[in-house]
């Protein structure tokens, strides 16, 4: 056994360690799925607040709750109650995980430590935002001491903010009998509340403080609030929902298809047409633990640890800014390493790395995001079930959602519509998909590829769905042996992502 064997054995074990630890620890971040719910149901509640002008108009009313369900609030309840309990038991996992890890020996705090520290921090202050919020659908569903006890409990928690234990001492002051009003109540609840919470909140403060002058603006405000939040979800809600629709008719008549016309059928296509490789096994690992796995968790964050980049500012186009430059070096760093690492096999043969402009590119990548769509949604269905709104997500998501800046979002939208889509196909369907059918069927290569696909993304919630998104991906790039019409699929899929996550964001 050679050298450079042995070599590329250590380091595989070294990526498969330092990719396992990252996937164990997502163990304790909540699900990004369970936040954004929580956004869209902040939304629904604001739309609820929307009055037409002729409000007898049945057919209005009907449309309305077709949109946003029959009891808004009821249900906005019993989430946020689900969310609370969710974090409570999460924020106690991670809690006895600390204690556990601080009582063995006198050792340097090690970086699992800060991360759970950090986690905890997280959790605590969604707890805080949630079990605020909480308070007042429980006091606007008439059950007002369950809303106090819930405030109190806020408050008497040691480990939070005092900005948020103040913001619980003011709403439990305004809904006690008789009430009781704080200084900087307005204040407070303006800072440390947002959407439909906001504007309930300052309604009942003006009702107390008796000022109708504020409350006539807030009933202006509140009624283009709605109007807006009304917009969103029928943008957010109508346009997956067709193009999901679309999607099952697609998926039914290629299924029907392939049953009637068996290898005559649009899915046959090239089905079993394997690539010609020139490389061995050793390359295609040197490719990915070297170029892609090394050089994304090893290699590009430790350089960026020495350079002079400000972290933790708070600034969005900042953060923006750094996700772009990371991703575009790991980007640069593992394409160098494939191409130093199959320069010696050019000229390639037939349909490596294709690009084919006038193909059918633009169908295949279409078509294959309209089936994705509800095969991807069901599996995302089943698989939050199985991890109960834990194992992580993707930080950018969530960068995203809560970003309020313009070009912060462009540069976000920059990287995951397009960066991404175009490197992670390259990578994992140009190099890697057709490297395995030298040792599996194109079906095994689909199948392998789409687990590293998803295993890549170091999230354990995201494995089942991300898999499934991968499998489409490898179907569409295997029948159309073009590039470009995966790399349209994986930025359509991320563009529409983000689309909702700029509409969720912007309620405010």
């Amino acid at each position: 056994m050679t050298i450079k064997r042995l070599l590329l054995i250590g380091l595989t074990l070294l990526a498969i360690m330092l990719s396992g630890l990252s996937l164990l620890s997502s163990w304790q971040k909540p699900q990004f799925q369970s936040r954004l719910e929580l956004y869209q149901t902040n939304i629904v509640l604001q739309a609820q607040a929307w009055q037409p002008e002729d409000s007898s108009d049945e057919s209005i009313q009907t449309l309305q709750e077709s949109i946003l369900g029959a009891n808004p609030k009821m249900s906005a309840t019993k989430q946020y109650q689900e969310a609370s309990e969710s974090v409570k038991t999460s924020l106690e996992a991670t809690n006895k995980k600390l204690v556990k890890l601080q009582s063995s020996p006198a050792t340097p705090v090690s970086a699992e430590e800060k991360s759970l520290q950090k986690s905890i921090q997280q959790q605590e202050k969604l707890l805080a935002e949630v079990d605020l919020r909480l308070g007042i659908l429980q006091a606007q569903q008439q059950e007002t001491d369950n809303a106090i006890k819930t405030w109190n409990q806020l408050q008497q928690s040691s480990n939070i903010n005092s900005k948020y234990q103040e913001t619980a001492q003011v709403l439990s002051g305004m809904w006690s009998q008789p009430p009781r009003l704080f200084p900087k109540a307005e204040q407070l609840i303006q800072q440390n509340l947002d959407s439909w919470f906001r504007s309930t909140a300052l309604e009942k403060l003006y009702q107390l403080q008796q000022r109708q002058e504020a409350l006539s603006s807030l009933k202006i405000a509140q009624q283009a609030a709605a109007t807006q939040a009304l917009l969103k979800l029928a943008v957010i809600a109508t346009i997956p929902t067709l193009t999901a629709f679309l999607g099952l008719i697609l998926l039914l008549f290629l299924l029907v298809q392939r049953l009637l016309k068996g290898r005559e059928s649009i899915l046959a296509t090239n089905s079993d047409l394997v690539w010609s490789t020139p490389w061995n096994w050793e390359i295609i690992i040197q490719v990915f633990v070297l170029g892609f796995f090394l050089m994304g968790q090893l290699f590009i964050p430790e350089l960026l640890s020495i350079l002079p980049i400000p972290r933790g500012t708070g600034n969005a186009r900042i953060e923006a800014s750094v996700v772009l430059v990371s991703y575009m070096l790991v980007a640069f760093g593992s394409l160098s390493v494939l191409y130093f690492s199959i320069r010696r096999f050019f000229p390639l043969p037939n349909n490596w790395f294709r690009f084919n402009f006038f193909g059918n590119w633009v169908l295949w990548g279409f078509g294959g995001y309209c089936t994705a769509l509800p095969i991807v949604v069901v599996v995302s269905l089943i698989n939050q079930k199985l991890w109960q709104g834990q194992g992580g997500s993707n930080p950018l998501l969530q960068m995203a959602l809560e970003s309020r800046d313009n070009t912060a979002l462009g540069i976000f939208f920059f990287t995951a519509a397009i960066a991404a889509p175009f490197f992670e196909e390259f990578l994992f369907r140009g190099f890697l998909l057709p490297s395995l059918t030298r040792y599996t069927s194109v079906w095994g290569a689909i199948l392998i590829s789409s687990l590293l696909f998803a295993a890549a993304h170091l999230s354990l919630s995201e494995i089942l769905p991300l898999t499934a998104l991968g499998i489409v991906l490898g179907i569409v790039y295997t029948r159309s042996r073009n590039l470009l019409s995966s790399m349209l699929l994986h930025s359509l899929w991320n563009s529409g992502t983000l689309i909702s996550l700029f509409l969720l964001g912007g309620n405010n």
